[in-house]
């Protein structure tokens, strides 16, 4: 692995000194990167975004498509973490970014990239595989950084942090397994008691490891979520306890995600500068999230195209509109579980951006939620603005998914997961066809073998080393939907006193 070293003069960045990140409610100070990597939510409740977006020019993107993968990781997340020593976070990102720790890239691109492109018709129609690292989940693209991350900040300060996350399936293991057996971290992972498939509930409740903690809420992940978010918003439990955040509510996820639709466009287009659109299956708005920053900064994105399950709330609010997020008894259990979600959190740094970066006109937005259960755009002078941001959706079914990931394999002989395939359906139904489309893989087929079962007649193959994972000791706590239970095992089970 060759070691790089970065210039900043060879890009345009709109930057001024380093950057700093704000709360999207604007009630709290300022903090640099590997302040609010630590974090989590703002003291105000909101979350932290950069002052403001750097921006690639064509020249500096027409440098950065022939980088590999870490190379191009390093020159993104310098824009976004400046005061981390150039040295330092290139060997962060040399020892995350290396094909050894991404080895289960389908067979006719193994010896392609981090994240290859599988083209199911070639130069119009393809599929990123963001899924071949440890847990089989595009989750691990930015969680086996964000490890290396906190370790080193953690070093750094010489101090300590306790990780309280919420999962719907893959959020949960990607975090576990870079987490694992790092003496100044103690994670705690919630998951919705029972609404998991086999092979992910066997993933993070297998593990063994002292500083894992899994504990299984009786609800649905929303009902996770607000425990996280509660728990988070109280400063004086978050400050006493450490209490950090690998949610995509951490800033350090989002920026790490970002640096895929760069790679994935390098790959998609014939001539740096040509537009393309990009497919995301979306629960939590984390993953396409990152893809609207990227066009912000500058990537030629034509299209990001939202794709939901029957959890629909994105799509309507895309739509109509109108945002209103479901209540965990209102939230359907489906096939493609990582998106039975119905309030996305990373929602709220979109709609900070939509509404021109007004902390006051987004507290408002807020506080309608709250006491309404709902708010609409579509009478306001910010959804005049909406199509500048290139969002279309849509969302699918079950039968839907079936269909689709039986056709693919049919048509193509290539194998893809139930949020994957919502991903093409929905792509296929709204794709301005002038553009190239890329759906960003959410995970592989083998951790939801019933699917693929129903759909294609046949389990899905898995790597060896997943072999019967299903039979391994689990380790995992049951404790009901409620903050000061979790609070509890929390203050029982934590590190402290490092420093």
């Amino acid at each position: 692995r060759k070691a790089f070293t970065y210039n900043s003069s060879r890009f345009s960045f709109c930057c001024e000194g380093l950057v700093h990140y704000l709360s999207t409610r604007g009630q709290a100070p300022q903090r640099r990167f590997t302040d609010i990597l630590l974090e989590g939510l703002a003291s105000d409740g909101g979350l932290y975004v950069p002052e403001y977006y750097p921006q690639f020019s064509l020249a500096a993107l027409e440098q950065m498509a022939v980088m590999p993968y870490a190379e191009l990781a390093y020159t993104i997340l310098s824009a976004f973490a400046p005061e981390i020593p150039s040295d330092d976070l290139a060997k962060l990102v040399l020892e995350t970014y290396h094909a050894a720790r991404y080895p289960y890239a389908r067979e006719s691109v193994r010896a392609a990239r981090v994240a290859p492109l599988t083209w199911l018709e070639p130069g119009r129609f393809g599929i990123l595989e963001l899924s071949n690292g440890p847990t089989l989940a595009f989750k691990d693209m930015a969680m086996q950084l964000l490890g290396a991350l906190f370790e080193y900040v953690l070093t750094q300060r010489d101090t300590y942090l306790n990780i309280l996350g919420a999962t719907s399936g893959d959020t949960g293991s990607a975090a576990e397994h870079a987490m694992r057996g790092r003496a100044r971290i103690r994670v705690f992972m919630l998951s919705p008691a029972g609404r998991m498939s086999p092979f992910q509930r066997a993933q993070m409740y297998s593990l063994q490891d002292e500083n894992i903690h899994n504990i299984a809420i009786r609800g649905a992940f929303d009902d996770a979520q607000d425990v996280v978010k509660a728990l988070g918003a109280d400063q004086a439990f978050k400050s006493q306890y450490r209490l950090g955040a690998v949610n995509s509510i951490n800033w350090a996820r989002i920026a790490a995600q970002v640096v895929y639709y760069f790679a994935g466009y390098f790959q998609a287009v014939g001539r740096v500068g040509d537009p393309m659109s990009f497919a995301v299956p979306s629960g939590n708005f984390g993953n396409i999230l990152a893809g609207h920053i990227a066009r912000m900064m500058g990537l030629p994105i034509a299209q990001l195209i939202l794709a939901t399950n029957e959890n629909n709330v994105l799509d309507e609010f895309f739509r109509t509109g109108v945002y209103r997020p479901r209540r965990s008894d209102e939230t359907f259990v489906t096939s493609s579980p990582s998106m039975d979600i119905s309030k996305a959190s990373n929602f709220e740094r979109f709609v900070f951006d939509l509404v021109g970066r007004d902390s006051q006109a987004l507290t408002t937005l807020w506080r309608q939620l709250a006491e309404k259960g709902a708010f609409d755009l579509k009478t306001t002078p910010y959804w005049a603005t909406i199509g500048r941001f290139g969002f279309v959706s849509g969302a699918n079914s079950h039968e839907g998914r079936v269909a689709t990931i039986r056709s693919i394999w049919k048509r193509y002989r290539v194998l893809i997961d139930p949020h994957t395939a919502d991903g093409v359906r929905v792509a296929q139904q709204v794709a301005d066809s002038r553009y190239p489309v890329v759906v960003l893989e959410t995970a592989q087929p083998a951790k939801f073998a019933d699917t693929i079962q129903e759909a294609v007649g046949f389990a899905p193959p898995r790597p060896a080393p997943f072999e019967g994972i299903e039979a391994a000791p689990q380790r995992v706590t049951e404790l009901p939907a409620d903050a000061q239970a979790v609070r509890r095992y929390i203050e029982a089970h934590a590190l402290r006193g490092r420093d």
